[in-house]
């Protein structure tokens, strides 16, 4: 089946000119700025197939009795549907960008670096805003300029997320499909980390690490995500059929800059999945402590570290990638790009971690910090501590990423094109197209989504469309229908051309509700 995947990005946001304001306020400003000024979009998130605390070891912790109702600019819960079919919210104090349903790990990459452009068009909305004295919210003081960051840390003991979502089979069994990724999930971050500097939640010692994440981990399965997280992740919430399918909700991975790491992180955790759905047996790579090892191997710059394996060998996180490097196949083109670049990573860090700057984020930090290092500065310097951080800016005029971009010294695989282009465009092969597609077009008429509904207005009523496939509603299938409709109403009746009927439909009126099926 088509794997599809999609990423989700708490960002970082300070203020520098007022750093005492609440990031719960300011990250509602950029959010509801963002939706003003870009979309007519202003609808509701649709809590109603909403499971976060459905667990799939087989309990359900249930987080609402009855289902929400929230206004799209409610202070700490702003939320826009985007053009490109994406979610950009608050969650958790931060800004949240989640990317639209992809088929493959390369368009994954190119609608992750899109929320950076996202979040930075948000900035500057906040920011001409506040120079005209205006407050897009009300009972607040305009917002004063913020600074937006793609990293974890907050260096003071917190840290934020960076997930990754793939769709897999609910025949697949989870104790297996667990097992296997968890010595992957340890090892992986020598090609994704981020790096940091400090070691430690609170970055109490001195030193610098390969992930941002790492530290954060206490356990090797949980449903927590923000307090004992686990290295594998146990939410039940397929935001799909859930008769077929689960979702992989992934918390272990960095938020990265390099569109080279983002590639990989992505690919490769695609192909291993593919591989464990197919058959393949890892149960020979079992940890005997993952938890320990998966800082044990983020403190290592070396990449000399040997993991205990329950078997009794020593192995290195690279000799652990290259095995199930080994194991996978791939299906198409970009599995095989996918393949050839994580060979051609591997060979590089075993011959010298530091032939990778040009491709990976811990590596290209690792260069800037040492160059300081080795002329005699202390890794505890403010002025080390601010380049971590200013790594991570998404401003391209401040960000040393970017600037590395700019002198040929970190490459990148997608255009600056592309990646302006997935702002505004839904990807054509997944429902996102619909969401997208309408919202950008009918954003006044939507009153709430989610990722598998639609409420709409339609005439004197509503119509809630089931959007529960997520290879259906594409830009094949209903492309044509949004192009030639003027009206929802129009919608509406083209969908019904091609079997599509609204899962319920109310009038203002009588508020009735005519329960029709949902087909396509």
């Amino acid at each position: 089946m088509t794997r599809y995947m999609g990423t989700e990005t708490e960002y970082g946001i300070s203020t520098p000119s007022d750093p005492g304001l609440s990031p719960i306020v300011t990250s509602t400003h950029a959010v509801v700025a963002y939706a003003a000024m870009n979309t007519g979009a202003r609808s509701r998130w649709d809590y109603e197939e909403e499971s976060p605390l459905k667990d799939s070891r087989g309990f359900d912790l249930r987080r609402y009795h009855t289902v929400p109702v929230v206004e799209p600019d409610a202070v700490g819960i702003a939320n826009v549907v985007t053009a490109n079919g994406a979610r950009f919210y608050v969650d958790h104090a931060h800004p949240e960008y989640s990317s639209p349903e992809c088929s493959n790990a390369y368009d994954a990459m190119v609608y992750d670096a899109a929320g950076d452009l996202v979040l930075l068009k948000a900035a500057a909305d906040v920011q001409s805003l506040y120079e005209e004295g205006v407050s897009i919210l009300k009972h607040h003081d305009p917002c004063p300029p913020l600074k937006i960051y793609k990293n974890n840390v907050d260096g003071k003991g917190a840290s934020y997320g960076a997930h990754e979502n793939y769709q897999y089979s609910r025949k697949t069994d989870f104790d297996v499909l667990t097992q296997a990724l968890i010595p992957f999930f340890v090892t992986r971050n020598i090609i994704i980390g981020a790096g940091r500097l400090g070691i430690g939640e609170a970055g109490e010692q001195e030193g610098f690490q390969i992930s941002q994440r790492a530290d954060y981990f206490h356990q090797e399965i949980s449903l927590e995500t923000t307090l004992n997280r686990g290295i594998v992740n146990t939410r039940d919430e397929p935001h799909a059929n859930a008769v077929h399918f689960r979702r992989l909700h992934t918390i272990v991975g960095d938020a990265n800059m390099s569109q080279t790491s983002t590639f990989l992180k992505l690919g490769m955790t695609k192909l291993v999945i593919d591989a464990i759905e197919a058959g393949v047996d890892f149960s020979d790579l079992r940890l005997t402590d993952p938890v320990a090892e998966i800082k044990n191997v983020s403190h290592d710059l070396t990449l000399t570290h040997e993991l205990s394996l329950a078997d009794g060998r020593r192995l290195t996180a690279g000799d652990i990638l290259r095995v199930y490097l080994d194991r996978v196949d791939p299906i198409d083109q970009v599995d095989e790009r996918v393949m050839t670049l994580w060979g051609e990573v591997l060979d590089l860090l075993a011959d010298d971690p530091m032939t990778t700057t040009h491709l990976l984020d811990w590596t290209a930090k690792w260069a800037l910090i040492k160059g300081y290092v080795d002329r005699g500065v202390p890794l505890s310097d403010p002025k080390l501590k601010l380049i971590d951080l200013q790594y991570h800016d998404i401003d391209p005029t401040k960000s040393l990423y970017h600037a590395l971009v700019r002198k040929g010294r970190m490459l990148t695989m997608a255009s600056e094109e592309e990646i302006e282009n997935a702002v505004l465009t839904p990807p054509a092969d997944s429902r996102a197209w619909f969401r997208g597609a309408v919202s950008a077009k009918f954003g006044e008429d939507v009153i709430a989504a989610s990722w598998q509904t639609m409420i709409l207005k339609a005439g004197e009523g509503t119509a809630r469309l089931a959007t529960n496939d997520v290879d259906g509603m594409t830009r094949e299938t209903v492309g044509a229908i949004i192009d030639d409709a003027s009206t929802t109403e129009e919608l509406l009746t083209g969908l019904q051309g091609i079997g599509v009927e609204p899962a319920h439909y109310v009038t203002h009126h009588n508020k009735n509700h005519i329960n029709k099926p949902h087909q396509h």
